[in-house]
């Protein structure tokens, strides 16, 4: 039974991340192949959406694939072959968005809210501290507590 479950983790290990490119579309120039494979990696597959085409078995993400090998073998750099996929596909494409000024929300907004969090919780603590701990009680109430607490 132990051997059985060392094979089966032994075998689940070596599994790692399947990528979708097929052996055809691979380029014979292993450099251009490198190229091809950060750019894909940087791109979305509109069908999946959140995996690169790199990683899709959709369709379109292999049309993809294709379009940028293509680009890549007829001399393109690689900021001119993600601008044309961004020309045709919009900035939804990019898995990690560029920083302009239509994204600079997007890109503030994790240090706004964090900035937002830490200025509630220094006001909070404040005004905590600054409340009363509470009013001691008057001879009255000492002596309606004592017959409360007495049987």
């Amino acid at each position: 039974m132990k051997r059985l479950l060392l094979a089966c983790l032994l075998f689940a290990g070596s599994l790692g991340p399947a990528f979708a490119v097929n052996p055809d579309e691979v380029l014979s120039d292993p450099g251009l192949e490198a190229r091809a494979r950060a750019i894909s990696a940087e791109l979305r597959c509109m069908v999946c959406q959140n995996q690169s085409i790199d990683d899709s078995n959709a369709e379109l993400a292999k049309d993809l694939r294709v379009l940028v090998r293509e680009r890549l073998a007829n001399g393109d750099s690689d900021a001119a072959v993600i601008d044309y996929v961004v020309s045709r596909y919009g900035e939804f494409v990019l898995l990690k968005p560029r920083f302009e000024t239509k994204t600079l929300v997007l890109w503030g907004m994790p240090a706004t809210l964090l900035l937002i969090g830490a200025i509630t919780l220094v006001v909070a603590v404040r005004r905590r501290a600054r409340q009363p701990k509470g009013t001691p009680l008057s001879e009255d109430e000492k002596e309606k507590l004592q017959k409360l607490l007495q049987p």
